[in-house]
């Protein structure tokens, strides 16, 4: 055997006895203030660099949050959303949910890079995600909460997966009900967690088809407050810009339950919220928050910190770069 090989081999034994270990621990029990010893700054950090980005741009916090979203129900907390495509792996940021929607990634890459200067290699792009999903409901007004840390980042995503577990915005509450029941999410949740559109604003697109059927003859959704259809359709006209953005409720900037009043009162943006309040099985929630905000910011808290608990129990590291897997000696050795 050549020298190369034995080399080659070491390196395959070590790495999957690292594997093996690393896909332990992302099973294990995540805990509040997991970084107190080996970081203890980086809460302060990733707060800071929401803080200025929101300075920046106060939408920042509402697509910082749904990363969380749109992470965790895709093979758990791993930051694989946050992985660019490589020639052998199509990702998610191109998935039916994400592609022109999600947004802010650029965010995440400051607060890694800040805590890359504070703490090399100690956390993880995944709890990055948690950690600035709370502080952008903080700072817009929102509850506060301890987030449980101790994330392993992905070695890999999947647009495939993402496609067939994200919803699309055409969805309703009972298609809604049976998605979060997968995750163990209860109906509560559901309606808790869809309270992040509290903040924020969605694209003409999703909206189109409650505005106008395939014809073109103007059929609208019936569940739309006539005085609210009419506002649609001057910011999101029949072969108008799609992309063009929309407030998700009187308040976009402020975290707080004018989202419920306003499902309540048929001025819900996406289809997946009005329906909400439209179906039994949910509005008795709807009504609840709308009536009592306390109530509405316990539960979305609840809700949250059970979201940020999924795991997919792979392997996974801490990613230097979290648009990228860290290069390891097998893969330099399969390279030479």
């Amino acid at each position: 055997m050549s020298l190369k090989f034995l080399l080659l081999l070491f390196f395959f034994l070590l790495l999957n006895f690292a594997m093996i270990r690393n896909a332990a621990a992302m099973t294990t029990l995540l805990i509040p203030g997991f970084y107190s010893e080996t970081c203890p700054d980086a809460e302060f950090i990733v707060r800071d660099v929401i803080k200025k980005s929101m300075t920046r741009e106060a939408r920042n916090a509402a697509s910082v949050m749904r990363l969380q979203f749109h992470d965790c129900f895709v093979n758990g907390c791993d930051a694989s959303v946050l992985l660019d495509d490589t020639p052998n792996m199509l990702g998610e940021k191109l998935g039916l949910s994400n592609i022109n929607s999600l947004r802010s990634f650029e965010v995440l890459d400051e607060a890694k890079e800040a805590l890359e200067r504070a703490c090399p290699g100690v956390v993880s792009c995944a709890d990055i995600v948690i950690m600035a999903a709370r502080d952008a409901v903080v700072l817009s007004g929102g509850p506060n909460w301890d987030v449980k840390l101790g994330r392993l980042d992905s070695l890999t995503a999947s647009q495939k997966d993402s496609d067939d577990i994200m919803p699309s915005p055409r969805a309703n509450a009972s298609y809604l009900i049976d998605l979060f029941n997968r995750f163990n999410l209860s109906v509560k949740d559901l309606v808790a967690l869809s309270g992040s559109h509290s903040i924020g604003k969605g694209r003409c697109f999703s909206v189109m088809f409650r505005l106008y059927n395939q014809s073109g003859t103007g059929r609208p959704d019936p569940a739309i407050e006539p005085k609210y259809r009419e506002k649609l359709d001057k910011l999101c006209p029949l072969g108008g810009d799609e992309n063009a953005t929309v407030d998700l409720d009187a308040t976009p900037e402020l975290f707080d339950n004018q989202y419920f009043k306003d499902l309540v009162n048929g001025r819900g943006f996406l289809n997946s919220d009005e329906t909400l309040y439209t179906f039994p099985q949910t509005r008795g929630y709807v009504k609840l928050f709308s009536a009592n905000q306390n109530e509405f910011f316990k539960a979305f808290v609840q809700g949250m910190i059970k979201m940020g608990d999924l795991q997919s129990g792979r392997p996974g590291e801490i990613r230097k770069n979290c648009r990228v897997v860290n290069r390891r000696p097998v893969d330099i050795l399969l390279e030479s």
